[in-house]
C-alpha cells in the first residue's frame, strides 16, 4: 500500500477517475492551509512520509500550499516517484528529491498555451498593435503597414515541448524556423537545427528569438550585452524560459538603443517583479507575471497524465515523460 500525497482541490477533480490499482492506497490530502490529512486525522509533515507525489498545476497557483507540499516531500524518507506539473527540472527542490533517489516524470501540457502566448506577443508587435490601438483610441484613421509572418525567421533556443509547439505555429504562418538543442540532427518541425555554440552567429539574421531553454550555469545570462548587440535591428526577443537566462540590465540598455525592437517577457530574475522595475513602463516591453502557461486546457491534460502514470506506476509499467536522473543532476551542475 503506497502513500500518495495530493493537493486537495486537485484530488476532488480526479477522485472519481482514479485507476483500479489505486483502490486501497493511502491518500494523503494537502489542504489549502498547508495541513496534511489522512482521512479525518491531521498528520505532521514529518509523519506524512509520502511515497508518491504530484505537483498539480493548481498547486503552483497557491504558493503557501506549494511550500508546505515541498517540505513534506523533502522530509519523506520513502518518496519513490514524483509527477511534476512542470516541464522544467531546474528547480532546486526537484534536484534534491532526485538526489535522494526519487524518480521524476515531467509535464509538457504547458507547451500549447505557452506557444499561443508567444505567437500572440510576436504577432501584436509585427502587426503594430500598440500604434493601431492608439489610433483607435484617438479616433484617427491611420494606416499601419506591417511585417508578414511569412517574411520572418525564428530562432528557437530550446527545442523541447515548448519550442516545438512554437515551431508548429510559426511554420503554419509561413515563418522560417531554426531550432537550437544539444542533440544533433534534423527535426520535422524545423527548417534547420543548430547547436547552442552557434547561436550568436545566427542572431543577425533572426527576426524573432524565443528562449525556452533550462536555466543552469551554462545558460545563466546567456543573453548578455554581446548577444544583444548581435541581434537584428527590428527583432523581437521572447523569454518564456527562466528569468536568469537574461542579463536584465543589458537588456534594458539594448532596448533603449533599439535592438531588439521589442521584448516579450513572462519571466524575471526576481518574481514578483518589483514595482519600481523599469520594465513595467518601458515602451518596448510587453510583460506578464509568469502566466504564459495558464491556458484553459492545462489542468485537464495534467490531470490525465497523472492518472495514466499513477496506474502505470502501481502496475509496474513504464512511466510516460520519465526524466533521466543523471540529466537532472548534470543540469544542476552545468554539466
Amino acid at each position: 500500500m503506497a502513500r500518495i500525497l495530493v493537493y486537495e482541490p486537485a484530488f476532488r477533480r480526479i477522485e472519481q477517475r482514479l485507476p483500479p490499482s489505486a483502490d486501497g492506497q493511502d491518500m494523503l490530502l494537502l489542504r489549502r492551509d498547508g495541513t496534511i490529512w489522512h482521512g479525518d486525522r491531521e498528520l505532521s509533515r514529518d509523519e506524512a512520509q509520502p511515497e508518491i507525489g504530484w505537483t498539480s498545476t493548481d498547486l503552483f497557483d497557491d504558493p503557501p500550499a506549494m511550500r508546505a507540499y515541498f517540505i513534506a516531500l523533502l522530509k519523506s524518507a520513502r518518496l519513490m516517484w514524483l509527477q511534476s506539473g512542470a516541464a522544467g527540472f531546474d528547480n532546486q527542490t526537484l534536484v534534491e528529491l532526485v538526489r535522494k533517489g526519487a524518480r521524476l516524470t515531467n509535464n509538457h501540457s504547458q507547451g500549447a498555451p505557452m506557444a499561443d502566448y508567444v505567437l500572440w506577443g510576436v504577432l501584436d508587435h509585427l502587426q503594430r498593435g500598440p500604434e493601431r490601438r492608439a489610433a483607435q483610441a484617438g479616433r484617427r484613421w491611420e494606416e499601419h503597414p506591417f511585417t508578414e509572418m511569412g517574411d520572418t525567421r525564428w530562432l528557437l533556443i530550446g527545442f523541447g515541448a515548448i519550442g516545438q509547439a512554437v515551431a508548429r505555429r510559426a511554420r503554419a504562418f509561413g515563418a522560417h524556423v531554426t531550432g537550437v538543442r544539444r542533440t544533433p540532427g534534423a527535426h520535422e518541425l524545423a527548417d534547420a537545427m543548430a547547436a547552442p555554440e552557434t547561436v550568436k552567429d545566427l542572431l543577425s539574421a533572426s527576426d524573432v528569438v524565443v528562449l525556452s531553454t533550462p536555466l543552469n550555469p551554462e545558460t545563466a545570462h546567456m543573453v548578455d550585452a554581446d548577444f544583444l548587440e548581435r541581434m537584428k535591428p527590428g527583432s523581437v526577443l521572447a523569454n518564456v524560459g527562466r528569468g536568469g537566462l537574461v542579463d536584465e540590465a543589458a537588456l534594458l540598455a539594448a532596448l533603449d538603443a533599439g535592438a531588439p525592437a521589442h521584448a516579450l517577457l513572462d519571466v524575471f530574475e526576481t518574481e514578483p517583479l518589483p514595482a519600481d522595475s523599469p520594465f513595467w513602463s518601458h515602451p518596448r516591453v510587453s510583460l506578464t507575471p509568469h502566466a504564459s502557461a495558464l491556458g484553459s486546457g492545462v489542468n485537464a491534460r495534467t490531470d490525465a497524465l497523472f492518472l495514466e502514470n499513477l496506474g502505470r506506476f502501481l502496475d509496474g509499467r513504464p512511466l510516460l515523460n520519465a526524466v533521466d536522473s543523471a540529466e537532472v543532476l548534470a543540469n544542476a551542475k552545468g554539466g
